[in-house]
C-alpha cells in the first residue's frame, strides 16, 4: 500500500488549511492509498476545520490520524475524520464551545447579533454532532461536555471513543513525510510564514475573522 505522512503542527488557520488541502490534494493525485496525518494544534477557525474534516472524510483515500502532543478545539474535529484514530501516551484532547470576541471598536445592529448568535449555536451543533458520530455517543452528552471545557488524556480519550489506540511509534525510517506549519515558538513564524496567535483568542464573525473553536 503506498502511504503518506503529514504532520500539521500549527493552529487551525487559512494558511495551514490551505497547505494542508494543497498536499493531500497532490497525494490523491499520486495515487496514495493511505494518508497519515499527525496532529498537535491548539485549534482555531471552525470554518477551516469543518471544512477540512468534511474534505478528508469525503476524499477518496484512506486516513488515519494521530495525536503526537495537544489536539484542542477545532483540531479535535479534525482529529474525529480519520478512519483509525491514535495518540500517543502523552498528549491531550480539549473540547469546549464555540464563542466570539468583539474587539476594536466593532459595532453591530441587531440583526446582525442575531446572525451571528445562529451562526454560532449552528457551528455548535455542527462540531458536536461529528463528535457524537465519532464517538458513538449522544450530541446532547457531547455539547455539554463542550460547555464545561472537558480535558481529556489518552487513555480518557480512549474511553470517551474518540482513540482507538495508544502508541509511541507514529511513521517509519524511510516515511513520505510531509511538514507544515511547525511552530517555532510564541510571537515567532515557521516556515510558512505564520504568525501564531494567542491560543484562546476564538473569533466567530465575518465582520472580524472566521468563527473558531
Amino acid at each position: 500500500m503506498k502511504e503518506a505522512y503529514i504532520r500539521f503542527m500549527a493552529p487551525v488557520i487559512s494558511q495551514t488549511t490551505d497547505k494542508l488541502l494543497q498536499v493531500v490534494d497532490k497525494k490523491i493525485k499520486e495515487k496514495y492509498e493511505r494518508i497519515h496525518l499527525m496532529i498537535s494544534s491548539p485549534g482555531g477557525s471552525v470554518f477551516h476545520g469543518l471544512s477540512l474534516y468534511n474534505f478528508l472524510k469525503g476524499a477518496p483515500v484512506d486516513v488515519h490520524t494521530y495525536n503526537f502532543g495537544s489536539v484542542d478545539s477545532i483540531g479535535v474535529v479534525i482529529f474525529c475524520a480519520g478512519s483509525k484514530r491514535f495518540s500517543v501516551p502523552h498528549a491531550r484532547f480539549l473540547i469546549h464551545g464555540v464563542r466570539f470576541n468583539v474587539g476594536g471598536n466593532a459595532s453591530f445592529d441587531e440583526k446582525q447579533i442575531e446572525e451571528h448568535l445562529k451562526s454560532l449555536k449552528i457551528d455548535q451543533q455542527n462540531i458536536a454532532r461529528v463528535i457524537a458520530d465519532t464517538t458513538q455517543k449522544p450530541v446532547h452528552k457531547v455539547e455539554e461536555d463542550m460547555n464545561n471545557r472537558t480535558t481529556l488524556n489518552p487513555n480518557e480519550a480512549k474511553d470517551y471513543g474518540l482513540v482507538h489506540e495508544i502508541k509511541s511509534s507514529l511513521f517509519p525510517i524511510d516515511a513520505d513525510l510531509s511538514v507544515i506549519g511547525e511552530i517555532i515558538g510564541q510571537g515567532q513564524q515557521g516556515p510558512f510564514q505564520i504568525t501564531i496567535p494567542t491560543v484562546q483568542a476564538f473569533t466567530r464573525s465575518e465582520d472580524l475573522d472566521y468563527g473558531t473553536f
